[in-house]
């Protein structure tokens, strides 16, 4: 009888290293997505990509390059421009030249492209999800939803959730904050595919 006793004691051990070694395995995994998604160069705020010491100008410096470049068609002048695949906005000056550039999380609602001009502006307010935001920069309405940009007072970007139908287009707080210095309202906003 102890023999067999211990032969159940081993296979409960043996699942017990197995259960924690695919948890183990799975934090494993998120820490590596999370250091990939840190990484990518979608995250910069420069208008036009740096090179970093020792690295080369070969196919990853282009991808840089393509994905912070203001996008062709965007309009002229002063003006926000929203691109809707690409996750990102420009804040483009009277000369026509990017100033800053920076990754975006996009609303469940998206408008069309085209032009639009900033309508309204609040310094602080609560989000369609709940979430307190700032330097709110509204532009159209989709729907009966209002899209506009925003940042979260707690610096969170999330994925909205899509059971529900919002309109902000979260940005990082210092995003936020150029965009509310340059956007009064009537600034045009061009969004794009």
């Amino acid at each position: 009888m102890a023999r067999k006793s211990g032969g159940s004691a081993g296979v409960v051990v043996t699942g017990l290293t197995v259960a924690a070694l695919a948890v183990i395995g799975f934090f494993a995994y998120q820490a590596s997505a999370a250091q990939d998604r840190a990484e990518k160069p979608s995250a910069s705020h420069s208008a036009s990509p740096s090179s970093s010491p020792g690295s080369s100008s070969g196919d990853k410096g282009h991808k840089k390059e393509k994905s912070t470049a203001l996008p062709k068609n965007s309009g002229t002048g002063e003006r926000i421009v929203y691109a809707l695949a690409e996750r990102r906005v420009w804040l483009v000056g009277e000369d026509g030249r990017a100033e800053r550039t920076f990754a975006v999380v996009p609303s469940t609602v998206s408008p069309k492209p085209g032009s639009y001009k900033v309508t309204s502006r609040s310094a602080h307010v609560t989000g369609s999800d709940g979430v307190p935001i700032e330097h709110v920069v509204r532009f159209t309405t989709v729907d009966g939803v209002t899209i506009g940009f925003s940042a979260a007072l707690d610096g969170s970007m999330p994925d909205p959730d899509a059971s529900h139908r919002t309109g902000g287009v979260r940005e990082k707080r210092k995003d936020g904050a150029a965009l509310w210095k340059h956007a009064p309202v009537g600034t045009p906003v061009v969004v794009v595919r």
